[in-house]
Order: C-alpha cells, then sequence, then structure tokens
C-alpha cells in the first residue's frame, strides 16, 4: 500500500543513537569538556583545602584571604600537575625536566592500545564494556609464555606478545559470537565475563599453572629477561609505546581505507541498512570484537612485560579497562583521537601523584576530573547549554542567538 507506514528498525536501540551522537561531536566538544572537568576540579581542590577553610573562617573580615588561598590551592595543584606529568620547570636543564612526560607516555601506552580496541568496537555499534578482562586473560596468557617457555631473545617476546593477543581476542570473540547467534547484549556479557576471568585469574594463581614455585602468595613467577619488552635509549619508555603507535596506524588504516573498515562503519551506523547492501552483519560483530579484543589484549601483555615484570597477580588491570572506555570516548573512537586522550590521561594519572605528595591532596580528586569528562564527554546538549553553542544542524537564526 503507498500510504504504508515505514516498519521500525528493531536493530537501532536508544544506546546506539546515544553513542552515535557522542562519536559524531567535534573536537570543540572534546576540549571544552575537559575545561568544565578541570574547572570543577579546581572548586573541588579549593573546598577540601585546609588553607581555603582556614581563610574562609575570617571571609568577612578578610575576604582577600580567602581568595588568595583559592588561588594557591588551585594554581599550586594544577601546577604540580603539569610539572609531575609533562615537564618539569624546576630542572636545572632542559632535558633534566623531560622525565615526567616520559613516565606518562609509560601509563599512556596501555591506555592507548585498549582505547583503541574500546574505540573499534564503538565504530561497530557494539558497547564493548570487557576491557578488565580482555586485558586479564590477555596478559596472563602473555605472562605465562613470557615466564613458562624458554626462547631466544626476540622470539621469546614475539610469541609472549601474540599469546596476550590471541588471549585478549578469544575471550572478546566470545562476545561476539553470543551477540551475533543469540542476540546477547554485548554489555551484559562482557560485564559479566569481567568477573570470570577475575575469579578464573584469582583460581590460577593458587595452582601451579601460575603461581611462583614456593610461594603461597597468589603471585606468578617473574618474566624470564627474554620476554621482557626493552626500554628505548634507556629511557621509562619502552618498546610497548612504539607497539601502541603501530595499532594507531594499523587503525586508522582500518577504519578509513580498507573495506572491512567501512563495512564496520556501515554496520555501526545503520545495521538494516548494512545488511541490505549485502553485507554480513553476524560476521562483522564477531570480527569487531575480535579485532577489539586483539587490541585490548595488547595492553594486557604491556602490563605484564613492560610494567610489572617481576611478577603479576589478579589486579595488574588497574583500571585500564574502564579507563580506557573514558579514553575511547573523549578520542571520539578516532585512532588519533584516543592517542591523544591516552596521553592526557597518562599525564592525569602520572601527575596526580606529585599533585598529592606536593600539596597534599587526595589522588581521587584525578579520577573525579576523568570521571567528569566521561559525564560530559556522554552529554553534549550538556556542554553545549553550557558555552551555548548551537545543536548541530540548527538552523541559522538560532545559531545567531547561541552566539
Amino acid at each position: 500500500m503507498p500510504n504504508a507506514a515505514v516498519p521500525a528498525q528493531p536493530e537501532r536501540s536508544g544506546a546506539q543513537r546515544v553513542l552515535r551522537e557522542i562519536l559524531t561531536g567535534n573536537l570543540l566538544l572534546s576540549v571544552l569538556a575537559v575545561l568544565v572537568s578541570l574547572v570543577v576540579g579546581a572548586v573541588l581542590i579549593a573546598v577540601t583545602s585546609s588553607q581555603v577553610l582556614a581563610a574562609a573562617g575570617y571571609f568577612f573580615a578578610r575576604p582577600a584571604d580567602t581568595f588568595s588561598a583559592i588561588g594557591s590551592s588551585v594554581g599550586g595543584a594544577y601546577a604540580s600537575l603539569f610539572r609531575g606529568g609533562v615537564y618539569d620547570y624546576t630542572a636545572t636543564d632542559l632535558l633534566g625536566g623531560l622525565p615526567p612526560l616520559l613516565n606518562s607516555l609509560d601509563f599512556a601506552t596501555p591506555l592507548i592500545a585498549a582505547g583503541l580496541g574500546i574505540a573499534i568496537g564503538f565504530r561497530a555499534g557494539l558497547f564493548n564494556i570487557g576491557g578488565q578482562g580482555q586485558i586479564l586473560i590477555g596478559g596472563a596468557v602473555a605472562g605465562w609464555l613470557g615466564f613458562a617457555l624458554h626462547l631466544p631473545f626476540g622470539l621469546h617476546l614475539v610469541v609472549a606478545l601474540l599469546g596476550g593477543l590471541i588471549g585478549g581476542a578469544v575471550w572478546a570473540g566470545v562476545v561476539g559470537v553470543l551477540k551475533a547467534r543469540t542476540g546477547a547484549h554485548e554489555v551484559i556479557v562482557t560485564i559479566m565475563l569481567n568477573y570470570v576471568a577475575i575469579y578464573l585469574l584469582d583460581y590460577l594463581l593458587h595452582t601451579p599453572v601460575l603461581q611462583a614455585p614456593g610461594s603461597n602468595n597468589p603471585k606468578s613467577p617473574a618474566e624470564l629477561p627474554t620476554a621482557v619488552l626493552p626500554d628505548l635509549f634507556g629511557t621509562p619508555v619502552n618498546l610497548g609505546f612504539l607497539l601502541a603507535i603501530v595499532a594507531v596506524l594499523a587503525s586508522a588504516y582500518l577504519l578509513n581505507r580498507s573495506s572491512l573498515g567501512f563495512k564496520l562503519r556501515a554496520v555501526g551506523e545503520n545495521p538494516p541498512a548494512a545488511r541490505t547492501a549485502g553485507i554480513d552483519v553476524r560476521r562483522i560483530v564477531v570480527l569487531a570484537m575480535v579485532i577489539s579484543g586483539v587490541l585490548v589484549g595488547l595492553a594486557g601483555a604491556y602490563q605484564v612485560l613492560g610494567q610489572t615484570t617481576s611478577g603479576f597477580t589478579n589486579d595488574f588491570d588497574a583500571g585500564i579497562g574502564f579507563n580506557a572506555i573514558t579514553v575511547a570516548l573523549l578520542g571520539r573512537s578516532r585512532p588519533w583521537g584516543v592517542f591523544w586522550a591516552g596521553i592526557l590521561f597518562g599525564v592525569f594519572t602520572n601527575g596526580g601523584y606529585t599533585m598529592q605528595a606536593a600539596n597534599a591532596i587526595d589522588l581521587n580528586v584525578v579520577s573525579v576530573v576523568q570521571s567528569l569528562i566521561v559525564l560530559f564527554i556522554a552529554a553534549p546538549p550538556l556542554v553545549r547549554a553550557i558555552f551555548r553553542l548551537p545543536a548541530p544542524g540548527a538552523p541559522r537564526r538560532q545559531r545567531k542567538a547561541a552566539a
């Protein structure tokens, strides 16, 4: 019938529409989200500062003291954050101020790798919330290969890294198969598999499979030197950072230059239309999760082969699996956006320790700032409302009014 209504598209859920709006936001919204988060963080620093609270006790007598204390607390905190995460301006020479940045790159490396994995899933319309489990499984496989096998230098590292990639791919691939074959929601499945990975690893660390011989603690043996990621020119940055850059380049090529990347983006934009165009949506869903798991598995391998090389426990993921979601959102799921977002969070993590030590500020303030970034990134209309920015596609009259 000519007047028949167009059937609804059940595959296009509300969550997918929200994800699409987040990913189609521009760079300005990301920068403004970080800016607003830093402002809110400054407020938290001020209201929790003992110096500010003391000066506020006689605010009406000498209000300038309170404002001076606020400036000193907030300025000192963010100066310490910069000094500890970007450049130590108190160093006597130029090169002497670079170690903070190099340490930040070390922290950023697994965030970049895992963020890329989460971003690939986002671009395919999949919410991969299972980064924690994929890191644990990928890292456990890489770590086991790193201490159990005795191989020549070079080959041993390659085998351990490949084991980590395969471990993450398998763990994420299970989700893709369940999603494609049964319609199970990937958010629920990935979250549940996180717990499976945690308790499975904890069990294995109490058995001879992973537990160090003669140890009563749930900890693995140290990695053999032939399986450890080598440092670059004696700096805190190791080979893992170069691998992360290679992963960025490969992801950019995959998404923007390859036919598979086109299919991933097509399925993420509109599964029914992709199916109509002849794309095997189920196959793409599985492939997207496998590729996502490979990249997240690289982060897990980095943790045990480049960070905790003296032996790992069941918490070596260090929250990276969830922080990677923030990195992917802040980078708008674009490979180079994820790269710079990962470095920013590496600076936050590394500089936060200096801020805590130098200014007696709770490290949780940095976590609050990171969480607020997620909030504002996930709510583009809120950021537009704060800065009176027009919505995409708004009529010119509305744009002028917003200005």
